[in-house]
């Protein structure tokens, strides 16, 4: 375990509730408190906590997004966590993923649901109190205090030759997604075993709520109850995988609608089978603008919901209208050259 956490909280005003959940999560371990703005934040063990605002706002959290933004690579080498704490039941999450998805593309790499977030009333703890056989408030306790070991304990997988699947929805006529992935697979097919998945063709069923029990039963034999082409081919696949590619084509500000299906229905897999130890990266193309918001819906449904570990730089962030004209961008070469290479590094 390394030697000390670096803590980051944001804001000078009091956040009681907060401030004791961090001291008892922090208790008895090395713990540095850093001021982000002049002291290196490069290699570190990083908590960030956030008070929110009845607004959702932080001015120093908004300061904190700018400046991530602007330093590329200020987070080289780091690991991250975030906990944040909100009077209200609104803009925990949507405020967790913008920080993660900024200190990503700044280098830091995060483990499997990094984000602890307490609403006002801490009802989102309440199947973890229940499981726990506690109050809502220990629920959250235990819960930042295990956030904290995560962080310190994490150790990103290495692989001689990792697996990779590729999950995409998209016309290879037409998708200039797809068309710079062929540019990426190029350069990673050497190094790595790849798989790729088309979702586009065929009826593949959303996930449709079933009971936790069911979930778990089928999950349990590598199933689910809606069958098809998630059963035959995704889920033998996303066992066998070491890292998950998502080709994402934005549509109308958000993933594509088999790729968000697809999403759903690992539940089944991800009750039965963690997953941990595998990662995930993102080539996310808009016509126009928005990239963003999809890069951080994938940061919410893999990284922080279904568990999947978030390298640093983990998206290729473009912006490409008519078919073909995405590989004719502007050092377009250069950032795709930056982007395998990265996920190179990050897995091998």
């Amino acid at each position: 375990m390394p030697c000390s956490l670096t803590l980051i909280r944001l804001g000078d005003g009091p956040s009681p509730r907060l401030d004791g959940v961090l001291s008892a999560a922090v208790q008895g371990l090395p713990c540095q408190t850093v001021n982000w703005l002049t002291d290196p934040l490069d290699g570190q063990r990083i908590l960030f906590a956030v008070p929110l605002g009845k607004g959702g706002v932080n001015p120093a959290f908004s300061s904190l997004l700018a400046f991530l933004r602007t330093h590329p690579g200020c987070l080289d080498g780091s690991v991250g966590g975030v906990l944040i704490d909100a009077p209200g039941d609104l803009y925990t999450k949507a405020a967790g993923r913008e920080l993660v998805l900024a200190a990503s593309m700044a280098g830091c790499a995060f483990p499997g649901r990094p984000l602890v977030e307490a609403t006002g009333d801490l009802r989102n703890f309440t199947v973890q109190a229940k499981n726990a056989g506690c109050s809502l408030e220990k629920a959250y306790r235990l819960a930042a205090a295990d956030l904290v070991r995560r962080v310190l304990d994490f150790a990103p997988p290495r692989q001689k030759r990792p697996n990779l699947l590729v999950l995409h929805a998209s016309n290879r006529r037409t998708s200039n997604t797809l068309a710079l992935w062929s540019r990426c697979r190029e350069r990673l097919a050497e190094a790595c075993s790849i798989t790729e998945i088309g979702l586009r063709n065929g009826t593949l069923e959303d996930c449709g709520g079933c009971p936790y029990t069911m979930c778990l039963h089928y999950g349990e034999q590598g199933d689910c109850f809606y069958g098809g082409v998630m059963v035959q081919e995704v889920y033998p696949a996303i066992r066998e995988a070491d890292a998950v590619v998502l080709l994402c084509p934005n549509y109308n500000d958000a993933l594509s609608a088999n790729l968000t299906a697809a999403i759903n229905r690992l539940t089944a897999l991800y009750r039965a089978a963690p997953f941990t130890g595998k990662a995930v990266f993102a080539i996310v193309v808009s016509g126009y603008s928005g990239g963003d918001i999809v890069a951080s819906q994938v940061v919410s449904a893999l990284n922080m919901n279904k568990g999947f570990w978030l390298p640093a730089r983990f998206c290729l962030l473009e912006t490409a209208n008519d078919a073909g004209t995405a590989v004719e961008l502007p050092g377009i070469g250069e950032r795709l050259n930056e982007f395998t290479e990265n996920l190179l590094r990050q897995l091998l």
